[in-house]
């Protein structure tokens, strides 16, 4: 059943179309993902779709007595009110109903008279089923456990001294908390960090029952959470069924299939114009009807190529050492954040670097760049070590220089290795054409302003990239024009990121801020790491659960001759399991050696094929290490059982 239905919506702004007959269904507890290039009109459709803005023209149906709830970039809150207070008002008949409640028990309390209080009493009991009908008495803790998920741990704090991220964290609180039967949720990631994101992407996909309009740069939500994907493009939308993955699958078949189709109508056209030519003097109704299919074909137009950010960057030699920190301790603001950071870089090594919000990661990328001093340690950084740096609040740009000025200064041309560009081709690289580039800063939109800090960074000449969150803001097809760049990078890169599938594609390494201002370096992409995180919770789990809770109570209560005997080791498994050790080791080398070779620039100078089969055989040893770990493991479970008898 539809919960809301669109038909043939249009909406300008000036003389640029935004939609342009746009027709969708969303269907009662249906998941869907809205993508599309920066600027396309992904939040233009979300406002109009959610009632906010309206269109020049066509209908929108909503089913009777539907909500629908909208997550905007930039909240606004009535100030004064506590954060828990602004949550629970999204439960408007739930809240006045536990107002009601509360002003009967007072009056309760403050009569004497019998008549009254059963009045009262009888009234307090309607709104009390009420209640329960409404969600129960438990909503409130709901709201507050929502909002620990989402990194508010103080519900009493006042919105007027929220974060720009702190209130848009609240905003997602109240709008889940409110269970809408739609949620269009605009860029709900941004601001949260990777355990925060993971956390939102099970509720939306396992606890949500409403339906979800999802627009978001953060291809694994995505992925993980929609089963059907809207692309805008040039006004219009197109529906494909799938997460991001199916829809970029499809995506690529269509545009085949109309590549194929435009081909077979330029065949036909040489076939029809040739014929023309001859100028045949029987003028029939055949071949008036020739005419007619070629003059029909002549006015269709090729496919669009959709353009996409071209983006280069030439590294510069790098010496035996580039980066070294040595028991680095950070503080902000009197308060020690981590301890004991050990790093030494080498030439092609990308670090992720991963943690919770206020764990330091910014703040060590900013010591590394000599901004902030450090408590203890020291920081080493190489003589030909040059350092490009991309910060997440894009904070360096002025907003009042124009496109060209932010990018390159008073540049004449950019020089990316031996290729001379003049600055006009160059910006159109970042799809900034002659018009776009006279633009200032301040008029821009986030994913614009992401790519003139982009085009800044890698106009340098440098050899180390420091990105702190550069997925901010971009469309997707930018980010995977960043993949590829960051893949191609001959030097070596420090990335913060909450983007999985960017730090599963980029990284040879993970630097974890923990618990207890620590750090952990995990060698591997993150999903390496947190399969790690996950069998090493697993072992702590499985180390701290008695034996009186793993066997069920009947169990203990049968006679001693029914237990099942625990098996001993065999001779040869005896033997496994003295040598897995060193061969869990000696696969890890393996692994070791592969990324080293990925991580070497020099890899990437020869053929491709070279590249895809060292990592088809990383892969395998990674999985051989997999392998051996988990026989391992089994191996000592069966030893300790017979020494726990």
């Amino acid at each position: 059943m539809p919960v809301l239905d669109a038909t043939q919506l249009r909406k300008s702004i000036g003389d640029r179309t935004l939609l342009d007959d746009v027709t969708l269904t969303i269907r009662r507890g249906e998941k869907v993902g809205l993508v599309g290039r920066n600027g396309s009109g992904k939040s233009s459709l979300a406002r109009v779709l959610a009632g906010i803005d309206e269109v020049d023209g066509g209908r929108i149906a909503r089913r009777r007595d539907s909500t629908v709830g909208y997550l905007a970039q930039e909240p606004i809150f009535p100030r004064g009110e506590r954060v828990r207070d602004v949550v629970l008002s999204s439960l408007v008949t739930w809240t006045a109903l536990r107002r009601r409640f509360d002003e009967l028990t007072a009056a309760l309390g403050e009569t004497g008279d019998p008549d009254e209080q059963t009045r009262l009493a009888a009234e307090q009991a309607e709104v009390g089923e009420a209640i329960e009908r409404e969600g129960g008495w438990e909503r409130e803790h709901e709201a507050e456990s929502t909002l620990l998920h989402l990194g508010i741990t103080d519900p009493d704090r006042l919105v007027d001294t929220l974060s720009g991220g702190e209130a848009r964290r609240v905003a997602l609180a109240q709008l889940l908390v409110s269970a809408p039967d739609l949620a269009i949720l605009d860029e709900p990631t941004n601001h949260l960090d990777l355990g925060t994101i993971e956390w939102l992407e099970t509720y939306l996909r396992d606890r949500f029952d409403g339906a979800v309009l999802l627009i978001s740069h953060d291809r694994q939500v995505l992925d993980a959470v929609t089963t059907r994907t809207l692309e805008i493009h040039e006004g219009r939308v197109e529906s494909y069924d799938g997460g991001y993955a199916r829809y970029l699958i499809a995506k690529a078949e269509r545009e085949a299939h109309a590549e194929r189709t435009w081909r077979n109508t330029r065949n036909f056209l040489r076939r029809e114009v040739e014929w023309l030519r001859r100028m045949p003097k029987a003028r029939g109704t055949k071949q008036k009807a020739r005419v007619a299919r070629a003059e029909a074909a002549l006015d269709e137009r090729a496919p669009q190529v959709e353009r996409q950010a071209d983006l280069r960057m030439q590294s510069e030699r790098q010496g035996k050492t580039i980066l070294d920190l040595s028991n680095v301790a950070l503080e902000r603001d009197g308060r020690r954040l981590v301890s004991g950071i050990d790093l030494a870089l080498r030439p092609g090594d990308r670090i992720g670097i991963v943690g919770p919000n206020g764990s330091g990661k910014t703040t060590l990328l900013l010591a590394i760049l000599d901004r902030i001093e450090i408590a203890e340690g020291t920081i080493e950084r190489g003589a030909t070590t040059k350092i490009g740096y991309l910060d997440q609040a894009r904070s360096e740009l002025d907003p009042k220089a124009t496109v060209r000025e932010a990018a390159v200064g008073d540049a004449n041309e950019v020089v990316i290795g031996e290729e001379r560009l003049s600055i006009g081709s160059y910006l159109e690289r970042f799809l900034f054409d002659h018009a776009a580039q006279r633009r200032k800063v301040g008029e821009l939109s986030g994913g614009e302003r992401a790519r003139v800090c982009l085009a800044r960074l890698l106009s340098q000449k440098c050899n180390l990239l420091l990105l702190d969150e550069p997925t901010n803001d971009l469309d997707v097809m930018t980010l995977s024009a960043l993949e590829a760049m960051l893949l191609d990078f001959g030097g070596s890169l420090l990335l913060v990121s909450h983007d999985r599938w960017l730090l599963d594609r980029v990284s040879t390494a993970i630097l974890a801020f923990e618990e207890g201002g620590r750090t952990d370096l995990h060698a591997g992409n993150y999903s390496d790491y947190r399969e790690r995180r996950e069998r090493e919770a697993a072992r702590a789990d499985s180390a701290s659960t008695p034996a009186s809770r793993e066997a069920p109570t009947a169990s203990r209560e049968r006679p001693a001759k029914s237990a099942k005997k625990a098996r001993k080791l065999t001779h040869a498994e005896r033997r496994e399991l003295d040598g897995m050790m060193e061969a869990i080791e000696a696969a890890e080398a393996v692994v070791e050696d592969v990324q080293a070779k990925l991580a070497d620039p020099e890899t990437y100078q020869g053929e491709g094929e070279a590249v895809a089969a060292l990592r088809a055989e990383l892969e395998a040893a990674e999985a051989e290490v997999r392998r051996l770990t988990e026989r391992w493991e089994e191996l000592e479970a069966i030893a300790a059982a017979v020494d726990a008898r």
